[in-house]
């Protein structure tokens, strides 16, 4: 193995808390119903514009209301402000990077998140120095599961799809690796949609403390 790439929102990070702060400043500036947490953990994992659209959805604003594009407007005005005020790494996943890195193994992350905002939360959230590569939301032309945003990060850090592992928490992740032909660990504790069974997955990890160990079993 010479390099794990990572999912984000969710795998590396639990960014609900400042998500929803943004969709909750955003719905009741427009006059909207303000939506649950748990309404926008169950949205994140396509991008902000998604999330943004899956609550309007919940709130009945008609498909083609021209307050979408404003409410869009107000989400990424709100979240750019404090991207990451009250996102905090999950536990062991600064020692986990650590440990990663000590080793010689290069570090990726690819989201659907833009580019620009996940670096900052990277930064704010003091991970950024482990990172080589980041393919965002607008990178390409293209984002997961489409698996091309995969396999340019892994290319970039000068592996090939037999040396890679990629490390997420959803359907989306998931898809990805395998539409790039790529072993998948699933972590359990992010905003997955489904049951464990449901999602496929080479293994599935809640604790970042058992990372080493899988990776030491998958790559044996």
């Amino acid at each position: 193995m010479r390099a794990v790439v990572f999912d984000l929102d969710g795998t590396l990070v639990d960014s609900a808390p400042d998500l929803h702060a943004a969709a909750m400043e955003m719905a009741a500036g427009l006059g909207l119903t303000v939506p649950s947490r748990r309404d926008v953990v169950s949205a994140i994992g396509n991008g902000i514009p998604t999330l943004v659209a899956r609550c309007l959805d919940g709130a009945g604003v008609a498909p083609d209301a021209p307050v979408r594009q404003e409410a869009l407007r107000r989400f990424v005005a709100s979240y750019e402000v404090a991207p990451a005020t009250h996102t905090k790494p999950y536990p062991g996943v600064t020692a986990a990077l650590s440990a990663l890195k000590a080793s010689g193994i290069a570090l990726g992350v690819c989201t659907n998140k833009t580019a620009a905002l996940s670096w900052r939360v990277l930064e704010e959230t003091g991970l950024a120095p482990f990172f080589a590569q980041l393919v965002g939301g607008d990178t390409l032309p293209v984002r997961k599961p489409d698996p091309e945003a995969l396999r340019t990060v892994y290319r970039r850090l000068g592996a090939t799809r037999d040396e890679v592992l990629f490390v997420g928490d959803s359907e989306v992740d998931s898809q990805t690796a395998a539409a790039a032909g790529v072993t998948f660990a699933l972590f359990t504790r992010g905003y997955r949609k489904s049951p464990v069974s449901a999602i496929a997955h080479a293994v599935a990890f809640d604790d970042y403390e058992t990372l080493q160990n899988l990776f030491q079993r998958i790559h044996a």
